[in-house]
């Protein structure tokens, strides 16, 4: 659809409803000479934040079998690091 730009200034917020309502853009000329296009925004469909990241990840090992090795924490060995207590 072509309009004039008087046409447009006349009508624009007419206008603006009408591309919105029906999806079809709108051809704004000046002396017969197209100058703009109204169209309208589509509407960009915002990822969820649950599930975003479904199939990046990738388990390796088992993850249920505990290691056999004792922790430092749990041994030890590590006591002199932090001083004393």
């Amino acid at each position: 659809m072509n309009i004039n730009a008087a046409q447009f200034k006349a009508k624009c917020l007419k206008l603006i409803d009408e591309v919105a309502d029906t999806h079809q853009p709108l051809v704004i000329t000046k002396r017969g000479k197209p100058v703009a296009r109204l169209v309208p925004i589509e509407e960009e469909s915002v990822p969820g934040l649950f599930g975003y990241m479904k199939g990046m990840g990738e388990i390796v090992g088992d993850i249920v079998d505990v290691p056999s090795d004792p922790w430092s924490a749990e041994s030890g060995d590590e006591d002199d690091l932090y001083g004393p207590a």
